[in-house]
């Protein structure tokens, strides 16, 4: 502690400056846009982190008196605003239940606002118990600090070294981003499929098959969960489409297309078993995080009274938060307008007359179950990172908590007549939590980044704040960009292009919302999933003692849930990102070599989801679904062009890459 009091002392904290937060919000913009995209197609997000710290100090460089905690404060903010696009898991349920056409601009900003700082409030006692005084990995937030280390000398001081790795940095960003887009844009053009897929009838009288989108965006999104997840999402798969496709369709013959009837028995029958599934293993997570976070909580209250018990005496730079009294009073100021939002959406409508106990039991909700998503949240991201935490298992809990509660409130109250009502406030409370706990799920991991490299949390923790509001700002306009061009799945409008979005956390929350509230849960396909979620928990379970191995059981579940077109080439990225470590193994500096290929899968996502995203405004605009088709649909060589340029830019730009790396 000594030698961070020294240096803070004889060098200028050049930290939260104007600079760094204005770049930090215009970065924010791209990386939200992207995310909310992906989030929404595929049910997966990225962590903004790394890529962020790399623009930053390739911009920053042109300011002589930049500092590694000033860029440490851009990711910061980029981080938070990037994480706050994972909201897009619940809100579209608004849209497919019929209560909102669109999303109302400010609603949707103080959903996501008023959630999202809620959720940094909630991490500030928690930093001490989850971050300084943790053997906690947090991969993510220990890679973005290597990432600063390595390019931003310390305490401003540039090496040519340093200036080369950012430089080298930003280029494998860009490249990867402008492959991404190329790919993306050729697709828009029908010039390249933008799936392919194979289903047959089974020699048992049913059918299966199997589909792959031709999104660089889905490699990258692979190569970033790793080879655990990875595996563990083929063993979903080979369930799904291997096993319970083909016997349910045996068991229930239909006419047409193998593709019709094998589609249509997935949708409507295996997705409940994958629901079930991820029900148990998002419990279970939270069973096992019962004790260590107990523990870690009355760590961090006894740390605070010791502090006050020594009269007040000086903290380091590195251990100042926000103060305690201050974080309670922000927690209140957030919790008194999300009150008057949950009762503005009450008052007037049918529910109006339960406006005071329903608005009452939600904010109670809210604060209670925030805490505690906040927390495990928190802990989950720090154990597997912010990419691999399964935010979407705390959703499915948060939404049957929520839905339990309006149900028990409000179905006498309706007399078994329309409780659509009923199923949006129960979306809308989820909403606010969710936004709670993405944001806590980024927010250690962002402290913990700042302890590495000696940032001031309390600065840290404004930065985290401004970001949440600046990425929360951005999501209504791309959600109703993307709505009006595309539409949701399930939704009773779709948009203008013939391709609507999948948005398949959205579908599988809201179903389960009216499921509850509506009593016709398919709980018998649920509980099937729910012994085989027990069963992949066991044999995660084995793995682990081995040592050596695991299978997460929630990204088995997920991809018994999630469309095989979304799926099967994320487990290739999954994959092929193995073998890109392993062959990086062999290299005189392989964390530079590994590093250098998560920029350039992180470059895939963003140029990828920022082309669609683009597109979306095109469709809207021209009121065409397919403006840049330049073949018809039924091009023959598009599938065949497809497979074959994207076997070899992936392939060509990993070997780009690891010789790039290698060069220095």
């Amino acid at each position: 502690m000594a030698a961070v009091e020294t240096a803070a002392e004889t060098h200028p904290r050049v930290e939260l400056t104007v600079r760094g937060v204005a770049l930090g919000v215009v970065i924010t913009f791209l990386f939200t846009a992207a995310n909310v995209f992906l989030g929404l197609k595929v049910a997966l997000t990225f962590a903004t982190s790394i890529p962020a710290a790399v623009i930053s100090m390739a911009l920053l460089r042109a300011f002589r008196n930049s500092t590694i905690v000033e860029n440490n404060i851009v990711q910061t903010v980029a981080s938070a605003a990037g994480a706050m696009a994972s909201v897009v898991f619940v809100l579209p349920g608004l849209v497919m239940v019929g209560a909102w056409t669109g999303f109302p601009y400010w609603t949707t900003f103080l959903i996501c606002a008023l959630g999202g700082v809620l959720g940094v409030m909630y991490t500030i006692p928690l930093r001490r118990a989850l971050v300084t005084q943790s053997d906690l990995p947090y991969p993510e937030g220990v890679a973005a600090a290597q990432v600063l280390i390595v390019g931003s000398a310390h305490h401003g001081e540039e090496t040519p070294q340093a200036a080369a790795d950012s430089k080298l940095g930003l280029l494998a960003i860009s490249v990867g981003a402008a492959a991404g887009a190329a790919f993306a844009l050729l697709t828009a053009t029908r010039i390249f499929a933008s799936e392919v897929g194979k289903y047959v009838r089974t020699p048992n009288g049913g059918a299966t098959g199997l589909g792959a989108q031709m999104s660089l965006a889905l490699i990258g999104a692979g190569h970033l969960v790793g080879v655990a997840v990875g595996a563990a999402m083929l063993v979903g798969l080979v369930v799904a489409w291997g096993v319970a496709v083909p016997i349910l369709t045996a068991a229930a013959p239909a006419a047409g297309s193998a593709a019709d009837w094998a589609q249509g028995v997935w949708s409507h029958q295996v997705r409940f078993v994958g629901a079930g599934a991820i029900g148990v293993a998002a419990i279970w997570t939270l069973a096992k995080l019962a004790i260590p976070l107990w523990t870690g909580i009355a760590g961090a209250l006894a740390a605070e009274r010791q502090r006050r018990a020594g009269g007040g005496g000086e903290l380091a730079i590195t251990e100042r938060d926000i103060p305690i009294g201050v974080m309670g009073a922000v927690s209140l100021a957030c919790l008194a307008p999300i009150a008057v939002l949950l009762a503005v959406f009450l008052a007037g409508g049918p529910l109006g007359g339960l406006l005071v106990p329903l608005t009452i039991a939600a904010v109670l909700y809210i604060a209670i179950a925030g805490f505690a998503v906040a927390a495990v949240c928190g802990y989950m991201a720090g154990l597997v990172g912010s990419s691999n935490s399964p935010v979407s298992g705390l959703g499915i809990l948060s939404v049957l908590g929520a839905a339990l509660i309006v149900a028990a409130l409000g179905l006498p109250a309706v007399h078994g007549g329309d409780t659509r009502p009923l199923v949006a406030f129960a979306l809308l409370v989820t909403s606010v939590l969710l936004a709670a706990a993405v944001s806590a799920n980024d927010n250690l991991q962002d402290l913990k980044t700042g302890q590495l490299v000696d940032a001031t949390p309390w600065r840290q923790q404004v930065a985290l704040v401004i970001g949440v509001v600046a990425g929360s700002a951005v999501i209504p306009v791309i959600l109703n960009l993307l709505n009006r061009a595309y539409g949701f799945a399930g939704a009773p409008v779709h948009g203008i292009s013939a391709n609507p979005l999948a948005a398949p956390q959205a579908t599988l929350i809201s179903t389960i919302a009216s499921g509850v509230i509506g009593g016709n849960l398919r709980w018998d396909l649920i509980g099937v999933g729910a012994l085989l979620g027990a069963a992949l928990v066991a044999v995660d379970e084995l793995l682990r003692r081995s040592g050596r191995y695991s299978l997460p059981p929630l990204g088995a579940a997920l991809a018994i849930y999630l469309p095989s077109s979304v799926t099967t080439p994320v487990i290739v990225g999954a994959f092929a990102g193995w073998l890109y470590n392993r062959a990086a193994e062999q290299r005189p500096d392989p964390e530079a070599v590994k590093r250098l290929g998560v920029l350039l899968v992180s470059g895939y996502i963003v140029g990828d989801s920022l082309l669609n995203v683009a597109h979306a405004g095109l469709i809207v605009a021209s009121g065409n679904g397919a403006p840049l088709a330049l073949v018809p649909e039924d091009f023959a060589p598009a599938t065949p062009l497809a497979l074959l340029t994207y076997v070899l830019v992936v392939a060509t730009l990993y070997l780009w890459a690891m010789r790039r790396a290698h060069r220095g």
